[in-house]
């Protein structure tokens, strides 16, 4: 047995490779990551190939667990490893696509989920030399212009999946009525700031949040998560009417338990916008250019753009994050495949308060929107209103390989848990 390496990930090649093969297990691999085999890796993927009637293997590599396949696991990067062994009988039962100048081995393993098991192999059957963190090129390559044409494919490809399962939404949407969603509310408009232990950074938030300017009226609600440094003492000395320090009676919340204490609380707002506790508002025009995009539509969502930036508030590529990939038609399927909607999001109260988000530290606001999204139009706000800082205080920076492998399956069990509810529809 030997490991194929294809030139290229194009539809010729993955084709070439399903119909040349000898046996009943091909092997395929990634010619950027070299692989020196286990004393009998090839033996036991095709094993399991054969006893499970798997159509895909892939297992961990020294020092480098993987996450197991699941209805969600959609995204073209998911880490499969350099090397998996596919079952020919169903690489040529799936059909091979022609066309595709990037995602023929993604289309491959797509189809062949359909109908046969992707299994992981939970065990070290091979040694290489992968990555074990997160870098900002592959956390933001979707988004980067230069791979437009890539992300443009990888796109048709996941939606023409999402129409074979049953889970593709058409451009019909549920009608957001503001009408009834006008009692009750003691502002126009929340800034939420969920924190804990950001004593650097909470008071430039805070002071970015009371800056703004606005022909209505708006307050901005701190989540203090009892934290144990000297931010609740930071937040005490700012005194403003405007601002509402609440501190939740439970210790044990999440940044979305959080958001759900304050889209709760009686001071909240009709309209709830985003601030992390580390990050700033780009100018004292940004909460009248959100809610006036959300009066607008109407919507229940909109979603703005950022600007990257380090802690001394200086840019660092990629810079401006815009999603612009998003279209009206197709982005609440395409937000499937991708691991964010963007940022700054912001809400009706309503909507949100109906649905509550999940209470965890990660992927919280990936969960809203797509729920929100499976509903509801999105409004887009594509100039940068907003300012992220990257720094080793980040919740997602210099991950290590256990939180980032605990993260992406959270994730690909939200997506699963979303298809499986539009399957339903």
């Amino acid at each position: 047995m030997k490991i194929i390496y294809p030139p290229d990930q194009s539809s010729e090649s993955i084709h070439r490779i399903v119909a040349e093969a000898k046996g009943d297990v091909v092997f395929v691999g990634d010619p950027r990551t070299p692989v020196e085999p286990g004393s009998r890796m090839f033996e036991r993927m095709a094993q399991v190939v054969t006893e499970s009637g798997a159509g895909w293997v892939y297992s961990d590599s020294l020092n480098h667990p993987r996450i197991d396949y699941q209805l969600g696991s959609i995204r073209d990067g998911f880490d499969f490893g350099p090397v998996v062994a596919v079952s020919t009988a169903a690489a040529r039962e799936a059909g091979t696509h022609n066309g595709h100048r990037f995602g023929g081995l993604y289309d491959l393993r797509l189809r062949i989920s359909e109908k046969r098991p992707i299994v992981r192999v939970p065990e070290t059957l091979y040694r290489d030399r992968a990555a074990t963190e997160l870098d900002h090129d592959a956390r933001f390559a979707y988004v980067d212009p230069q791979n437009r044409d890539y992300q443009i494919e990888m796109e048709a490809i996941a939606t023409d999946h999402l129409k074979r399962i049953g889970a593709f939404l058409e451009p019909k949407f549920r009608p957001f009525e503001p009408a009834k969603n006008r009692a009750g509310f003691p502002v126009e408009a929340s800034v939420v700031i969920p924190v804990r232990n950001r004593e650097r950074t909470i008071e430039d938030a805070v002071r970015s949040a009371l800056s703004q300017e606005t022909d209505f009226p708006f307050n901005v609600i701190v989540v203090e998560n009892h934290s144990t440094d000297q931010t609740g003492q930071i937040l005490r000395r700012l005194a403003d009417s405007r601002l509402v320090v609440h501190v939740p009676a439970r210790p044990d919340l999440g940044i979305g338990g959080c958001w759900n204490e304050a889209i709760f609380h009686e001071r909240c707002g009709r309209y709830v916008a985003q601030l992390d506790s580390d990050d700033l508002y780009s100018s004292p025009g940004t909460l009248q250019q959100i809610v006036d995009a959300l009066r607008a539509g109407p919507y229940a969502l909109v979603v703005g753009a950022y600007t990257l930036v380090n802690f001394q508030l200086q840019e660092i590529p990629p810079g401006l994050i815009d999603h612009r990939e998003w279209t009206r038609d197709n982005g609440r399927n395409n937000a499937l495949r991708v691991n964010g909607f963007g940022a700054p999001r912001a809400y009706a109260t309503s909507v949100v308060r109906a649905i509550g988000f999940p209470n965890v530290s990660y992927g919280e606001d990936y969960a809203m929107a797509l729920r929100v999204s499976r509903e509801y139009d999105v409004g887009r706000i594509y100039d940068s209103i907003y300012v992220c800082r990257r720094w080793d205080g980040n919740s997602d920076s210099s991950l290590p390989l256990e939180t980032a492998n605990r993260h992406d399956l959270y994730k690909d069990w939200v997506r699963t848990n979303e298809i499986r509810a539009r399957q339903q529809r």
